[in-house]
């Protein structure tokens, strides 16, 4: 699959699903996938040596940290860099490019659905799985062998913390891992202080062209935009990526259309956008999809480059960080 599809297509599959990156190499256009919703209750019980992830499954903490750690979540393998944990990832899906050291790391296929068989070659004392309903059999049969699962679902800012919450415990770091979440939700407070006096740029995310999909207020983009100083005008829909009609956009008058370097070379040769682009004041601009795909530990880099897109004047003025 070329670079540029590849990376479209990753970046819808982030959104639609966002921790889990688990799509199959479809190319860029269709529908993108349906994860189930979990329970979300991830917590950790220090006292008793036992986690909850987001199945509602408990997770016996073992009395050594593991050392042979299969991640089948991005956002997950990057919190595991972070932590100072990566030595000890022997297996990652296909979509795992960040930090560049994980591409040394073994491909063992697909999240979502993933191929159980590669993941217990790897002779794994940890996995971590996306908890969605297309991973609980994968969880179940992984149990079912004796390997730990912990399975969680990142979708949202504040699921970040929590995540890296029950990752410290289950690794028997909890410092660094709360040190991790400090820094980055640190940025985002800082980028927040940084727009709270701007005025409020209207913003349409289009993350895929046929058919128009756009980030929705399901998604953690929802709230990076908001940090950002940006309003959302699919804010009001629930879910994190719906598929909209290119006449309901427009008629949405945004001031700024995000997009992928793809993206921006269709609206700019599709003659439905000539008007938008025309007005004074519209903007297309496009975010590097490899910072913001996720919302893990890059989401602080993330919400200052959307808020000196959308608010060139910040450039400079927000502290770096997270």
């Amino acid at each position: 699959m070329p670079r540029t599809t590849r990376s479209t297509a990753l970046a819808l599959c982030l959104i639609a699903v966002p921790a889990a990156a688990g799509c199959r190499d479809a190319g860029s256009h269709g529908s993108p996938p349906t994860a189930a919703p979990a329970t979300r209750s991830a917590t950790s019980d220090a006292t008793r040596g036992v986690l909850r992830d987001d199945f509602g499954d408990s997770v016996i903490v073992a009395a050594t940290p593991p050392e042979r750690i299969v991640s089948l979540v991005p956002a997950t393998t990057e919190m595991l860099y972070a932590i100072g944990a990566g030595a000890r990832l022997v297996g990652r899906t296909r979509w795992d490019d960040y930090p560049p050291a994980v591409r040394r790391v073994p491909d063992v296929g697909d999240a979502l659905r993933p191929n159980v068989e590669a993941v217990l070659a790897r002779r794994p004392d940890l996995v971590l799985l996306y908890a969605s309903a297309d991973d609980r059999d994968a969880a179940l049969r992984l149990r079912a062998a004796g390997v730990a699962t912990l399975s969680l679902r990142i979708d949202r800012v504040a699921d970040f913390r929590r995540a890296l919450a029950v990752l410290g415990s289950a690794l028997h770091d909890s410092a660094r891992a709360a040190a991790v979440a400090d820094s980055v939700l640190g940025t985002l407070a800082r980028v927040r202080a940084a727009t709270a006096g701007a005025s409020r740029v209207s913003v349409v995310w289009q993350v895929e062209i046929t058919p128009v999909i756009v980030i929705g207020g399901g998604s953690f983009l929802d709230e990076l935009l908001r940090d950002a100083g940006g309003r959302n005008l699919y804010g009001e829909v629930t879910v994190p990526a719906p598929q909209v009609s290119l006449e309901d956009l427009l008629d949405r008058a945004p001031e700024v259309v995000l997009t992928s370097p793809a993206g921006a070379r269709a609206i700019r040769v599709d003659p439905r956008w000539g008007s938008w682009l025309s007005m004074p004041g519209h903007r297309l601009l496009v975010p590097d999809t490899a910072v913001v795909g996720l919302p893990s530990v890059r989401m602080g880099e993330a919400a200052v480059e959307l808020a000196t897109l959308l608010h060139p004047e910040l450039r400079g003025r927000i502290a770096p960080g997270g």
